[in-house]
């Protein structure tokens, strides 16, 4: 069990039960739906999912696009891509609504879209990423997603010149080995999960005009 009520990484009936005494007991419960469903997101969607709808179910309840994006984590976890599709979209449209709020899904929306090959949602893709500020980008992980995607949507389209540009942009993030932020050096760097992709990025910087 976690040292915060909820953040529990795993999910078993004492842990629940734990959970809902707890939830019952506080003020504010929308944020510890919200943070309990973000952390289960990956790992037990299901139960993320259910706890997001209790979420939504509350009278204005604080940072929806953030419930939003758990909610398309939990839907990519199932498989269910389009259902996480409209998520990002519905945290975008809070982004919209809120100027403020910035949340993952300008960049994950396009990044599932071309690493999925979602062709009917390109033109969604490029249009999120054209009005995108490289500037509210954080980490190198960001960046290379963001051109990432450009890469992959130009060289399926096919747009070689401008697919070899991003690749090799994407390229350059993913070699970064420090985040920008002194005390948190590997936070938001480019992982071993992606070595799949970066392997077809290489392959696309090195295509013939």
């Amino acid at each position: 069990m976690s040292a915060d009520w909820f953040r529990n990484s795993t999910w078993n009936e004492d842990i629940a039960r734990d959970f809902e005494e707890r939830l019952r007991r506080a003020r504010r419960k929308d944020q510890y739906l919200r943070i309990q469903a973000f952390t289960l997101a990956e790992t037990y969607p299901e139960v993320a999912l259910r706890l997001l709808d209790r979420f939504f179910a509350l009278h204005d309840p604080f940072d929806l696009a953030s419930a939003h994006v758990a909610r398309a984590t939990a839907y990519l976890a199932l498989g269910r891509t389009e259902e996480a599709v409209e998520a990002y979209e519905a945290a975008l449209e809070c982004e919209r609504l809120m100027p403020s709020i910035i949340t993952e899904a300008r960049t994950a929306l396009p990044f599932l879209i071309a690493t999925r090959q979602l062709r009917s949602h390109y033109d969604r893709a490029v249009q999120i990423l054209a009005r995108q500020d490289p500037h509210d980008l954080e980490f190198p992980v960001t960046h290379f997603q963001r051109h990432a995607a450009l890469a992959l949507i130009c060289s399926d389209l096919p747009d070689r010149e401008h697919a070899r540009t991003h690749a090799r942009l994407a390229l350059e993030w993913a070699e970064q080995d420090h985040s920008g932020f002194h005390k948190h050096p590997s936070l938001g760097l480019v992982g071993k999960e992606h070595a799949r992709l970066r392997r077809r990025l290489r392959e696309i910087a090195n295509t013939s005009p």
